[in-house]
């Protein structure tokens, strides 16, 4: 099954549908920087493509996929930041177009779970059902789908001329009743038990254990703060054994594989690239449920 990656960062999503046996044919984004770092991890092609100008779709018709998996830009409906629905909104809706005329046989939407709420996921579902697709929506907590991070997200899964929640039972059956931690997925190979995660408030604790999932990886990594003042929820109060994650550190949290090549541009950009990602364990945490799906599907037929 042949798969094109709308919106592909740096390789999240595309990595971890790859991991489960898809062949990725194209990867399409419009961040530099982010392209760069996606060529020199994968075989396929990727292309810098504006999807907000596209209005002739040949140019994703040309990889013949079977799947299309993305996820919008979804600052506009992120809690790091205010709540609206503007121009990264109308790139939810040019992705639902995009599906609607191509009509792959599956497609996958990835987005942050406050998207629930949003007119912008109502009128992009429209779309979808006008097109006769059979429509799976779940909200996934990341660390009960082998990734050690406390990061929920919202996805879709669209089956053309399927049936609405299709593949609940396939997602359901594989989720852990017991959240992944950072020892759980990286044992003792930080070297440290305790680190800083500098919070949104200093009304949030700032210091966890690597003895439960991380918090949500973000796009910033700060230092610790002279005048921070230790949280009653700190799992340590000793500044002496403190320090942030490196910015690699943070990509392992991902579940980007340590083999994965990163390249060199400004920290910021890199942090906010790695915060952006969809942790690859969990893209392979779908992928491998539309694939038990449609192995059975076939059978049935």
């Amino acid at each position: 099954m042949k798969i094109i990656d709308l919106f592909a960062g740096c390789g999240g999503l595309s990595l971890g549908f790859q991991n489960a046996g898809f062949e990725i044919s194209a990867g399409f984004d419009n961040w530099q920087s982010a392209i760069n770092v996606y060529k020199k991890n994968f075989s396929h092609p990727v292309f810098n493509i504006n999807i907000a100008d596209i209005e002739d779709f040949s140019v994703f018709q040309n990889y013949v996929p079977d799947m299309i998996i993305g996820g919008p830009p979804c600052q506009d409906f992120s809690s790091a930041g205010k709540m609206n629905e503007h121009s990264r909104a109308d790139l939810t809706i040019k992705f639902a177009e995009i599906i609607s005329k191509l009509k792959p046989k599956y497609f996958v939407m990835e987005n942050v779970n406050r998207i629930t709420t949003t007119k912008t996921l109502r009128k992009a579902i429209d779309i979808f059902k006008e097109s006769h697709y059979g429509l799976t929506s779940k909200i996934l907590n990341a660390s009960l789908c082998g990734v050690p991070q406390s990061r929920k997200r919202f996805f879709l899964i669209g089956v053309l001329n399927g049936q609405d929640n299709a593949l609940e039972s396939y997602l359901n059956k594989s989720i852990s009743n017991k959240p992944t931690t950072v020892f759980d997925y990286l044992g003792n190979s930080l070297g440290i038990e305790h680190y800083y995660r500098h919070p949104r408030s200093y009304a949030r604790r700032a210091v966890f254990s690597i003895y439960e999932p991380s918090p949500t990886i973000r796009g910033v990594n700060r230092p610790i703060p002279k005048t921070y003042q230790f949280h009653e929820g700190d799992t340590l109060k000793d500044f002496t054994q403190l320090r942030p994650l490196t910015t690699i550190e943070r990509s392992y949290l991902q579940t980007f594989p340590k083999y994965f090549k990163w390249i060199d541009m400004a920290k910021s950009d890199l942090e906010q690239m790695i915060g952006n990602a969809v942790p690859v364990k969990l893209a392979e945490f779908v992928a491998k449920a539309i694939f038990e799906y449609s192995v059975n599907s076939s059978s049935e037929k």
